[in-house]
Protein backbone atom coordinates (compact mmCIF):
# COMPACT_ATOMS: atom_id res chain seq x y z
CA UNK A 1 0.00 0.00 0.00
CA UNK A 2 1.27 3.51 -0.80
CA UNK A 3 0.46 4.69 2.73
CA UNK A 4 3.04 2.28 4.14
CA UNK A 5 5.72 3.42 1.68
CA UNK A 6 5.03 7.09 2.41
CA UNK A 7 5.19 6.49 6.16
CA UNK A 8 8.45 4.55 5.91
CA UNK A 9 10.02 7.32 3.83
CA UNK A 10 8.84 9.83 6.43
CA UNK A 11 10.39 8.06 9.43
CA UNK A 12 13.58 7.29 7.50
CA UNK A 13 14.30 10.74 6.08
CA UNK A 14 12.50 13.15 8.42
CA UNK A 15 12.44 11.32 11.76
CA UNK A 16 15.87 9.79 10.98
CA UNK A 17 15.01 6.33 12.23
CA UNK A 18 17.60 3.68 11.48
CA UNK A 19 17.08 1.47 8.39
CA UNK A 20 16.73 -1.50 10.75
CA UNK A 21 13.87 0.19 12.64
CA UNK A 22 12.17 1.27 9.41
CA UNK A 23 12.29 -2.34 8.15
CA UNK A 24 10.70 -3.55 11.41
CA UNK A 25 7.92 -0.94 11.10
CA UNK A 26 7.33 -1.92 7.48
CA UNK A 27 7.01 -5.62 8.36
CA UNK A 28 4.55 -4.84 11.19
CA UNK A 29 2.36 -2.73 8.91
CA UNK A 30 2.43 -5.25 6.09
CA UNK A 31 1.41 -8.03 8.51
CA UNK A 32 -1.47 -5.90 9.79
CA UNK A 33 -2.52 -5.08 6.22
CA UNK A 34 -2.46 -8.80 5.30
CA UNK A 35 -4.58 -9.63 8.34
CA UNK A 36 -7.20 -7.03 7.37
CA UNK A 37 -7.36 -8.41 3.86
CA UNK A 38 -7.44 -12.13 4.69
CA UNK A 39 -9.81 -12.00 7.68
CA UNK A 40 -12.06 -9.05 6.85
CA UNK A 41 -11.45 -8.35 3.13
CA UNK A 42 -10.48 -4.78 4.02
CA UNK A 43 -7.87 -3.13 1.83
CA UNK A 44 -8.07 0.42 3.17
CA UNK A 45 -6.62 1.73 6.43
CA UNK A 46 -9.50 4.24 6.56
CA UNK A 47 -11.95 1.43 7.39
CA UNK A 48 -10.04 0.33 10.48
CA UNK A 49 -11.57 0.89 13.92
CA UNK A 50 -10.51 0.02 17.45
CA UNK A 51 -12.48 -3.27 17.40
CA UNK A 52 -10.51 -4.50 14.38
CA UNK A 53 -7.25 -3.67 16.11
CA UNK A 54 -8.34 -5.50 19.26
CA UNK A 55 -9.21 -8.55 17.15
CA UNK A 56 -5.71 -8.39 15.62
CA UNK A 57 -4.21 -8.33 19.11
CA UNK A 58 -6.22 -11.45 20.04
CA UNK A 59 -5.07 -13.07 16.78
CA UNK A 60 -1.42 -12.38 17.69
CA UNK A 61 -1.88 -13.73 21.23
CA UNK A 62 -3.43 -16.92 19.86
CA UNK A 63 -0.43 -17.34 17.56
CA UNK A 64 1.85 -17.30 20.60
CA UNK A 65 3.45 -13.91 19.87
CA UNK A 66 5.07 -12.49 23.01
CA UNK A 67 3.47 -9.57 24.80
CA UNK A 68 6.59 -7.48 24.21
CA UNK A 69 6.42 -8.08 20.44
CA UNK A 70 2.68 -7.33 20.37
CA UNK A 71 3.22 -4.03 22.17
CA UNK A 72 5.94 -3.13 19.68
CA UNK A 73 3.51 -3.77 16.81
CA UNK A 74 0.85 -1.64 18.52
CA UNK A 75 3.43 1.11 18.92
CA UNK A 76 4.09 0.90 15.17
CA UNK A 77 0.37 1.26 14.45
CA UNK A 78 0.11 4.23 16.82
CA UNK A 79 2.89 6.07 15.00
CA UNK A 80 1.42 5.11 11.62
CA UNK A 81 -2.12 6.31 12.40
CA UNK A 82 -0.82 9.46 14.05
CA UNK A 83 0.95 10.20 10.76
CA UNK A 84 -2.18 9.41 8.70
CA UNK A 85 -4.35 11.61 10.92
CA UNK A 86 -1.87 14.47 10.77
CA UNK A 87 -1.98 14.31 6.97
CA UNK A 88 -5.80 14.06 6.91
CA UNK A 89 -5.69 10.52 5.51
CA UNK A 90 -8.02 9.29 8.27
CA UNK A 91 -10.68 11.11 10.32
CA UNK A 92 -9.50 9.80 13.70
CA UNK A 93 -6.85 7.62 15.28
CA UNK A 94 -8.41 4.21 16.17
CA UNK A 95 -5.49 3.42 18.51
CA UNK A 96 -6.66 5.98 21.08
CA UNK A 97 -9.16 3.48 22.49
CA UNK A 98 -6.82 0.48 22.45
CA UNK A 99 -5.21 -0.70 25.69
CA UNK A 100 -1.90 -2.51 25.29
CA UNK A 101 -1.32 -5.86 27.04
CA UNK A 102 0.69 -5.65 30.25
CA UNK A 103 4.24 -6.97 30.13
CA UNK A 104 6.35 -8.23 33.00
CA UNK A 105 9.52 -6.21 33.45
CA UNK A 106 12.50 -8.09 32.07
CA UNK A 107 15.80 -7.22 33.70
CA UNK A 108 18.75 -6.73 31.35
CA UNK A 109 21.15 -9.68 31.20
CA UNK A 110 24.69 -8.76 32.23
CA UNK A 111 28.00 -10.49 32.95
CA UNK A 112 29.56 -10.42 36.42
CA UNK A 113 32.70 -8.44 37.21
CA UNK A 114 34.80 -11.54 37.88
CA UNK A 115 33.77 -13.07 34.53
CA UNK A 116 34.68 -9.84 32.73
CA UNK A 117 38.02 -9.82 34.50
CA UNK A 118 38.62 -13.38 33.29
CA UNK A 119 37.66 -12.36 29.76
CA UNK A 120 40.62 -9.97 29.56
CA UNK A 121 43.15 -11.62 31.86
CA UNK A 122 42.65 -15.39 31.51
CA UNK A 123 41.53 -15.90 27.91
CA UNK A 124 44.27 -16.27 25.30
CA UNK A 125 43.78 -14.28 22.10
CA UNK A 126 45.62 -15.11 18.89
CA UNK A 127 48.87 -13.16 18.45
CA UNK A 128 47.83 -11.76 15.07
CA UNK A 129 45.60 -9.07 13.59
CA UNK A 130 42.34 -10.91 14.26
CA UNK A 131 43.23 -11.72 17.86
CA UNK A 132 44.24 -8.12 18.63
CA UNK A 133 41.12 -6.79 16.84
CA UNK A 134 38.75 -9.18 18.62
CA UNK A 135 40.09 -8.28 22.05
CA UNK A 136 39.76 -4.57 21.25
CA UNK A 137 36.16 -5.09 20.12
CA UNK A 138 35.35 -6.63 23.50
CA UNK A 139 37.25 -3.86 25.31
CA UNK A 140 35.31 -1.23 23.35
CA UNK A 141 31.90 -2.65 24.24
CA UNK A 142 32.76 -3.05 27.91
CA UNK A 143 34.76 0.18 28.19
CA UNK A 144 32.32 2.53 26.44
CA UNK A 145 28.90 0.86 26.36
CA UNK A 146 28.40 1.63 22.67
CA UNK A 147 25.87 -0.16 20.48
CA UNK A 148 26.80 -2.79 17.89
CA UNK A 149 26.05 -0.60 14.85
CA UNK A 150 27.90 2.32 16.46
CA UNK A 151 31.03 0.20 16.80
CA UNK A 152 30.75 -1.06 13.22
CA UNK A 153 30.51 2.53 11.93
CA UNK A 154 33.46 3.93 13.92
CA UNK A 155 36.15 5.65 11.83
CA UNK A 156 39.81 6.08 12.67
CA UNK A 157 38.99 9.79 12.88
CA UNK A 158 36.41 9.00 15.58
CA UNK A 159 39.27 8.42 18.02
CA UNK A 160 40.76 11.39 19.87
CA UNK A 161 43.73 9.85 21.69
CA UNK A 162 44.85 13.21 23.05
CA UNK A 163 41.62 13.68 25.00
CA UNK A 164 40.95 9.93 25.39
CA UNK A 165 37.50 10.21 23.80
CA UNK A 166 35.60 8.73 20.88
CA UNK A 167 32.97 10.46 18.77
CA UNK A 168 29.95 8.22 18.23
CA UNK A 169 27.05 8.72 15.82
CA UNK A 170 24.06 7.15 17.54
CA UNK A 171 20.37 6.74 16.83
CA UNK A 172 18.78 9.40 14.62
CA UNK A 173 22.26 10.66 13.71
CA UNK A 174 22.81 12.10 17.19
CA UNK A 175 26.47 12.65 18.01
CA UNK A 176 27.95 12.07 21.44
CA UNK A 177 31.43 12.02 22.97
CA UNK A 178 32.45 9.07 25.17
CA UNK A 179 35.58 9.04 27.35
CA UNK A 180 37.79 5.97 27.69
CA UNK A 181 40.54 4.89 30.06
CA UNK A 182 44.28 4.35 29.67
CA UNK A 183 43.94 0.57 29.22
CA UNK A 184 41.66 0.99 26.22
CA UNK A 185 43.92 3.75 24.92
CA UNK A 186 46.87 1.36 24.91
CA UNK A 187 44.81 -1.39 23.24
CA UNK A 188 43.81 1.06 20.47
CA UNK A 189 47.46 2.00 19.94
CA UNK A 190 48.51 -1.65 19.62
CA UNK A 191 45.62 -2.39 17.27
CA UNK A 192 46.33 0.55 14.96
CA UNK A 193 49.97 -0.58 14.63
CA UNK A 194 48.75 -4.01 13.50
CA UNK A 195 46.05 -2.52 11.30
CA UNK A 196 48.64 -0.59 9.24
CA UNK A 197 50.02 -3.90 7.97
CA UNK A 198 46.76 -4.52 6.07
CA UNK A 199 47.69 -1.81 3.52
CA UNK A 200 44.14 -0.57 2.98
CA UNK A 201 42.59 2.81 2.19
CA UNK A 202 39.48 1.96 4.24
CA UNK A 203 38.75 4.65 6.85
CA UNK A 204 36.64 2.47 9.15
CA UNK A 205 38.35 1.62 12.44
CA UNK A 206 37.51 -2.06 12.57
CA UNK A 207 38.29 -4.17 9.50
CA UNK A 208 38.22 -7.79 8.42
CA UNK A 209 41.55 -9.53 7.82
CA UNK A 210 41.07 -8.64 4.12
CA UNK A 211 40.99 -4.91 4.88
CA UNK A 212 37.23 -4.44 4.44
CA UNK A 213 34.85 -2.74 6.85
CA UNK A 214 33.69 -5.11 9.57
CA UNK A 215 30.02 -6.18 9.59
CA UNK A 216 27.52 -6.81 12.42
CA UNK A 217 27.28 -10.62 12.11
CA UNK A 218 31.06 -10.97 12.42
CA UNK A 219 31.11 -8.79 15.54
CA UNK A 220 28.23 -10.76 17.05
CA UNK A 221 30.08 -14.03 16.43
CA UNK A 222 33.25 -12.66 18.06
CA UNK A 223 31.39 -11.53 21.18
CA UNK A 224 29.37 -14.73 21.46
CA UNK A 225 32.48 -16.90 21.05
CA UNK A 226 34.53 -15.23 23.77
CA UNK A 227 31.68 -14.67 26.25
CA UNK A 228 30.88 -18.39 26.00
CA UNK A 229 34.29 -19.04 27.55
CA UNK A 230 33.59 -17.07 30.72
CA UNK A 231 29.83 -17.03 31.38
CA UNK A 232 26.76 -19.23 31.28
CA UNK A 233 24.47 -16.21 30.85
CA UNK A 234 21.43 -16.91 28.68
CA UNK A 235 22.49 -14.26 26.18
CA UNK A 236 25.99 -13.54 24.91
CA UNK A 237 25.69 -10.59 22.57
CA UNK A 238 27.18 -7.10 22.10
CA UNK A 239 24.08 -5.68 23.80
CA UNK A 240 24.78 -7.80 26.88
CA UNK A 241 28.18 -6.08 27.12
CA UNK A 242 26.38 -2.72 26.88
CA UNK A 243 24.14 -3.82 29.77
CA UNK A 244 27.23 -5.00 31.63
CA UNK A 245 28.96 -1.64 31.19
CA UNK A 246 25.95 0.25 32.58
CA UNK A 247 25.33 -2.14 35.47
CA UNK A 248 28.96 -2.18 36.59
CA UNK A 249 29.14 1.63 36.36
CA UNK A 250 26.08 1.93 38.62
CA UNK A 251 27.48 -0.66 41.03
CA UNK A 252 30.61 1.49 41.37
CA UNK A 253 28.54 4.59 42.18
CA UNK A 254 28.33 6.35 38.80
CA UNK A 255 25.64 9.01 38.42
CA UNK A 256 22.56 7.80 36.49
CA UNK A 257 22.42 10.95 34.34
CA UNK A 258 26.06 10.52 33.35
CA UNK A 259 25.42 6.94 32.27
CA UNK A 260 22.38 8.14 30.31
CA UNK A 261 24.58 10.56 28.35
CA UNK A 262 27.28 7.95 27.69
CA UNK A 263 24.75 5.37 26.49
CA UNK A 264 22.96 7.91 24.29
CA UNK A 265 19.52 7.31 25.79
CA UNK A 266 16.86 9.85 24.83
CA UNK A 267 15.33 9.87 28.32
CA UNK A 268 16.25 8.77 31.81
CA UNK A 269 13.58 6.04 32.03
CA UNK A 270 15.54 3.95 29.52
CA UNK A 271 18.59 4.11 31.80
CA UNK A 272 16.70 3.48 35.05
CA UNK A 273 16.12 -0.16 34.10
CA UNK A 274 19.72 -0.82 35.16
CA UNK A 275 18.97 0.27 38.72
CA UNK A 276 16.90 -2.92 39.09
CA UNK A 277 20.05 -4.96 38.64
CA UNK A 278 21.90 -3.02 41.32
CA UNK A 279 18.91 -3.27 43.67
CA UNK A 280 18.89 -7.05 43.20
CA UNK A 281 22.59 -7.09 44.05
CA UNK A 282 21.95 -5.04 47.22
CA UNK A 283 19.15 -7.43 48.22
CA UNK A 284 21.48 -10.40 47.87
CA UNK A 285 24.21 -8.69 49.90
CA UNK A 286 21.68 -7.80 52.59
CA UNK A 287 20.32 -11.34 52.67
CA UNK A 288 23.80 -12.82 53.04
CA UNK A 289 25.17 -10.31 55.51
CA UNK A 290 22.35 -9.16 57.77
CA UNK A 291 21.58 -11.40 60.77
CA UNK A 292 17.81 -10.77 60.49
CA UNK A 293 17.55 -10.88 56.70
Amino acid sequence: MPHISNFCNYILHQKRYSPHTVTAYKIDLEQFSQYLLSDFEINSFKEVNSSLIRSWIVHLIEKGISTRSINRKISTLKSFYKHLHKNNEVESNPLLKVVTPKTSKRLPVFVGESEMSNLFSEIEYADNYEGIRDKLILEFFYGTGIRLIELVNLKISSIDNGNSTIKVIGKRKKERIIPFGDKLKNEIYQYLKERKKLSTSETSLFLTEKGKKIYPKLVYRVVNYYLSMVTTASKKSPHVLRHTFATHMLNKGADLNSIKEILGHANLSATQVYTHNTIEKLKNIHKQAHPKA
